[in-house]
């Protein structure tokens, strides 16, 4: 009985509708796969339910996590998030040196036929880090008449080091991510606004040195298909040359209509867009449900994202507060980029759509951060004091 009493009170203390809408999302997002995925499936010679059942998989191991995560406090995150951080670090040190190219990047480990990508799991890593940083300087932060660039040292290290060599290994697009996480987090931390104004005149200036020893070592700074992937304003008239997948994008979304062709209805995931049921998988959803069922989605990720910045402004804990404040934009980053690139106003980077797109590494990555956001609700609501 205690048990069962102490998970009830578990279950009342999160934030139940953002809980409801994400579990929500996971089912439904989930069985999109089964129709997302189907041409690749044939493709591959693989059953028709293979990527959803890998994907039923992945959200088993996700419910572990939670499980798990749910009842580790906040105030513990200090001894398991800088270890993750060096070993995240250190395996993508070994895989620049090391690793092998997939999909254009390579920053993927094969391991028995199981592929996944540790950069995903650097963004909720950086996120705790840098939050638990923030609370542990913020007096010496905060303290006038005298300097503070170690501490400040000690920051940019965390909050750039890892996007460093994401770039390195031709992941533009998760590079972009946590370089906007940083940034936001960065500009909310307690660094006093002449010292936040001086580190990111040096962060320029080390970014143009960057740049230019790039320029003169490769003679560009971009790869051939990364440079294509610019080519993203009027992709139909760039069609042969990076607008393909774009190009095909709209088509689907053109199709749908109002309403969608149906479930299962889609012609563009035939052969004409890559990755129909990852990268692209938003195109064919608006091609089988149409345009009333992308609103509902959309309005599904503004009332997530609202419930997530709520719950960071209402904190108990500092840590709390930056650690939410970080997973929103984490969550805000991969919806604006995957649409971004989608909709023909952004690169096309490869950035999985959250709670849609297929993907093991990310969608776990996703539901380790959710559970950190429910598990700071958890403590406020447990609180007495809370910080101004």
């Amino acid at each position: 009985m205690p048990v069962i009493k102490k998970v009830k009170k578990m279950i009342n203390d999160m934030d139940k509708p953002l809980l409801i809408v994400t579990i929500l999302l996971l089912i439904f997002g989930t069985l999109n796969i089964v129709t997302a995925s189907s041409r690749e499936a044939i493709s591959n010679d693989a059953p028709l339910y293979y990527y959803f059942y890998k994907q039923i998989a992945i959200l088993g191991i996700g419910l572990f996590i939670f499980l798990i995560g749910i009842n580790i406090k906040t105030k513990d995150y200090k001894k398991y998030a800088f270890i993750g951080f060096i070993v995240v670090l250190g395996v993508l040190l070994y895989l620049t040196l090391f690793g092998t190219y997939y999909r254009g990047a390579n920053n993927w480990i094969n391991i028995a036929g199981v592929t996944f990508q540790p950069s995903e799991f650097a963004k909720p890593v950086i996120i705790v880090c840098l939050s638990i940083l923030f609370e542990l300087f913020y007096r010496r932060l905060r303290t006038k008449n005298i300097e503070h660039y170690n501490l400040i040292s000690i920051i940019l290290f965390f909050g750039v080091a890892i996007p460093v060599i994401i770039f390195l290994q031709k992941d533009f697009g998760t590079m972009l991510i946590i370089l906007s996480i940083f940034g936001v987090m960065f500009l909310a931390s307690p660094i006093l606004k002449v010292e936040k104004f001086k580190t990111i005149i040096l962060l320029f200036v080390l970014m143009l040195v960057f740049v230019l020893m790039m320029v003169m070592k490769n003679g560009t700074l971009f790869t051939d298909e990364q440079k294509d992937r610019f080519n993203f304003f009027n992709p139909c008239s760039n069609y042969e040359e990076g607008g393909y997948q774009v190009c095909n994008g709209f088509i689907a979304i053109n199709n749908g209509g109002l309403l969608g062709l149906g479930i299962g209805k889609s012609q563009q995931k035939y052969s004409y867009i890559p990755e129909p049921h990852t990268d692209s998988v938003f195109a064919i959803f608006a091609e089988e449900w149409g345009l009333l069922m992308c609103f509902v989605v959309l309005a599904s990720y503004i009332f997530i994202l609202t419930r997530i910045f709520n719950i960071s402004s209402n904190a108990s804990t500092l840590r709390g507060r930056y650690m939410a404040l970080g997973i929103g934009v984490y969550i805000f980053m991969h919806i604006l980029i995957n649409l971004g690139g989608l909709f023909g106003v952004l690169p096309l980077t490869g950035v999985p759509l959250p709670f849609l797109s297929y993907g093991g590494s990310f969608t776990l990555s996703l539901i380790l951060s959710l559970t950190i956001v429910q598990r700071i609700h958890i403590e406020t609501k447990n609180e007495k004091i809370k910080i101004k």
